[in-house]
């Protein structure tokens, strides 16, 4: 989508409608997508003005024994998904093959967030746990961060890597520390008693932005732990949103079929 004019630029044809997740590359130039067909579909970018109706697609990773519920591009040729079937994999895109497969979990994996300067990402799943794992090494979790008492939906890393946001069913956010290895903060309100399906920091780590079950997304002090905005116009449940890359503004994503983008 052009942002600015709200067209459509390119259309990709699935094979698959049930599509749970997608995630553009670092370069632009590649786009995944995945869901309820177990795989991780990736897909060239056509040029800007060419035609995509017969769009191939560049590579199909199948490994999963359940669903496809987020993938996250480290660079174009490596690539972190998560499941349902309680794993999550690193890829090599170009070989079609997984390098290094993560098991600990004991529930199903909802969402990642990769921080590519430290070689972590973070983990969050059904199990009510977050984990930390080290992609550059082959062995078990660095780190577990219990605290949420249901499933975890999103997560997402603060800017400098120092810490990580969570969102869950339990209507609480939470911020996580890597270095202190604790809980630093919870955002909650005792008058919104809905899941959260989505988290997002500002680029400074300022705010904290969250995709509410009620319609709205709510913006909290990442430091204060206080609601400082309610985000409101969506018809139905926000179910994912994201910030730009220059923080200018946030896009949300809702089950009412509209994207809507907010100045922040």
């Amino acid at each position: 989508w052009n942002a600015f004019t709200t067209n459509k630029i390119h259309a990709i044809p699935l094979r698959s409608s049930w599509v749970m997740t997608c995630a553009y590359s670092p370069s632009s130039r590649f786009v995944a997508c995945g869901g309820l067909d177990n795989l991780c579909s990736i897909f060239a970018v056509p040029e800007t003005g060419k035609e995509a109706t017969k769009q191939k697609v560049h590579c199909e990773l199948a490994q999963y024994e359940g669903y496809l519920s987020c993938c996250r591009f480290i660079d174009d040729s490596r690539i972190v998904t998560s499941s349902g079937d309680s794993s999550c994999i690193l890829w090599n895109v170009e070989q079609r093959s997984p390098e290094i497969q993560f098991n600990d979990h004991t529930g199903d994996v909802m969402s990642v967030s990769i921080m590519k300067d430290s070689g972590l990402f973070v983990s969050g799943s059904c199990d009510s746990n977050s984990k930390l794992w080290d992609y550059r090494s082959k062995r078990a979790c660095v780190m577990t961060f219990p605290g949420h008492e249901s499933d975890i939906n999103s997560v997402d890393f603060f800017p400098d890597g120092s810490a990580f946001a969570t969102a869950s069913d339990d209507s609480t956010c939470r911020l996580f520390d890597v270095r202190a290895y604790r809980q630093v903060q919870r955002y909650a309100n005792e008058k919104i008693l809905c899941g959260i399906t989505s988290v997002a920091f500002s680029k400074s780590g300022k705010h904290l932005f969250a995709g509410y079950d009620d319609y709205n997304c709510y913006v909290w002090d990442t430091i204060t732990g206080e609601n400082t905005q309610q985000l409101s116009g969506h018809e139905n449940r926000v179910s994912c949103l994201g910030v730009h890359p220059e923080g200018r503004a946030l896009c949300t994503g809702s089950w009412d079929t509209l994207l809507k983008i907010w100045a922040v």
